[in-house]
């Protein structure tokens, strides 16, 4: 009984193989498909500066990695996986690089990045300034170099501070489209010290630059709430909505500098990476079944099975793969074959202790687990520290590298350990091979 339900798991798992293989090859058609990473399949290079000069001092540093997050974020909703995104200090401006894998129209990536609007808040100048302004509007002489945007100044509170926006009708009509404003903690503060300071005086709602609502502020706002208005129709608030919500800019950034990068020189890691990775794996193979016969040939089956699940995961999830996650995935090879290499040497030890070939595969499974386990779950920490710290490319590397270990350390106990119980094994001539009486291991097998 014991071996049949082995026999039953193992033909499941081949089963599960043989399905993730299909998916592997395409099978079920362009639904799913591997996505490339910039070094691979080329991609767009884009400079942008930014636009400092009106945030207090010390708050610059702050403010780039606010809208590096949001840049970043922008470019995954719209379906541009594990995008390269860096401030960098360039003299006295403050720039930044983004890099999009497999965007290869540049217009179509400057789009992109300039669909994430600018939301900021403006307030009536003091008093003086505004009048003299005001007659500098009405003055022929003087109009010309006079804008009605200079009748306000910039406040800190910007869309760097919005927690969500939502889109709202008129209670009464039912039909006049509004865009409500909800702020974080910070935001919440700001708007509160913004409409105390300036009570009773204009606030202007400024999106990329555009005014699109000016109303006198009549209370203190404390509940951290504002509401925009207009004449555009409910498609254009909806639009808006998600805008905003995938990321309000919290600095104004101009483009400097564009680059379309080819992949000549990705193709050719990609290429040299497939054939390492393919005599890496041979040779373990042959290794394997030389050095442990029978049970080399489980191991190599279990890797195979290994092989064909990480490649799924890869597409399903799925996982941006440069040449550093490659790098990653065949670690995670040599660490899944490290795990075979330490049960079956405690196998060995049991057998040369005289024990039977069963008892010594359960025995050398249950001894080698402790070191598999904190081995790997060192391995696991580390790319989990990688993952969160490190920048896109090393994040590639940490995921493919934390996914290997997760689906090696299944194949390793799940599959190999499945695969020789289900076959029966028996000991001859210090070597385990396949048992042709599974009856009499069966037989042992109720003993222990």
């Amino acid at each position: 009984m014991f071996f049949w339900k082995m026999r039953l798991i193992a033909a499941l798992l081949l089963l599960l193989g043989i399905a993730a293989g299909y998916f592997d090859a395409g099978g079920l058609g362009n639904r799913f498909s591997y996505h490339l990473g910039l070094d691979l399949a080329g991609g767009t290079h884009l400079v942008y500066r930014a636009d400092t000069s009106a945030l207090p001092d010390g708050q610059t540093t702050e403010a780039m990695e606010g809208l590096r997050d949001t840049i970043e974020r922008r470019v995954n909703f719209f379906g541009v996986t594990e995008p390269v995104v860096q401030a960098q200090q360039s003299g006295d401006e403050d720039r930044l690089i983004v890099e999009l894998a497999g965007v290869t129209d540049i217009d179509q990536a400057v789009a992109l990045i300039g669909q994430t609007p600018f939301l900021e808040f403006r307030v009536d100048r003091p008093e003086e300034e505004r009048r003299a302004l005001e007659e500098a509007l009405q003055s022929p002489e003087t109009a010309s170099g006079v804008t009605a945007d200079q009748l306000f100044e910039q406040t800190p509170l910007t869309g760097r501070f919005l927690k969500r926006a939502s889109l709202q009708f008129d209670n009464t009509t039912g039909l006049q489209p509004a865009v409500a404003l909800e702020f974080n903690e910070d935001g919440k503060k700001l708007l509160a010290d913004i409409t105390q300071e300036h009570l009773k005086e204009r606030l202007a709602i400024y999106l990329d630059g555009i005014p699109i609502q000016v109303a006198v502020v009549q209370d203190v706002i404390t509940s951290g709430n504002a509401q925009i208005t207009g004449t555009f129709s409910a498609k254009e608030a909806r639009d808006l909505v998600r805008a905003l919500n995938s990321g309000a800019l919290p600095l104004p950034i101009e483009l400097i500098a564009q680059q379309r990068v080819g992949a000549a020189l990705g193709a050719d890691a990609l290429s040299r990476g497939i054939r390492a990775g393919f005599y890496g794996i041979l040779a373990i193979m042959i290794f394997l079944l030389l050095w442990y016969r029978v049970p080399g040939v489980l191991a190599v089956l279990a890797l195979g099975i290994y092989g064909v699940l990480i490649l799924a995961l890869f597409k399903f999830i799925p996982v941006t793969l440069t040449a550093a996650g490659i790098a990653g995935f065949i670690l995670s090879i040599g660490m899944a074959v490290d795990a075979n290499i330490l049960i079956f040497e405690r196998m060995k030890e049991e057998l040369r202790d005289g024990k039977m070939a069963l008892i010594a595969t359960r025995e050398g499974f249950f001894r080698a687990w402790p070191s598999i386990r904190d081995s790997n779950i060192t391995s696991l920490i580390s790319a989990a520290i990688l993952f969160q710290f490190g920048t896109s490319i090393v994040r590639g590397f940490a995921l493919t590298l934390g996914l290997g270990i997760l689906v090696s350390m299944f194949s390793a106990i799940t599959a190999t350990r499945t695969f020789l119980f289900a076959l029966g094994a028996r000991e001859r001539h210090g070597v385990l091979w396949l048992s042709r009486r599974p009856v009499e291991a069966a037989s042992t097998a109720k003993t222990l």
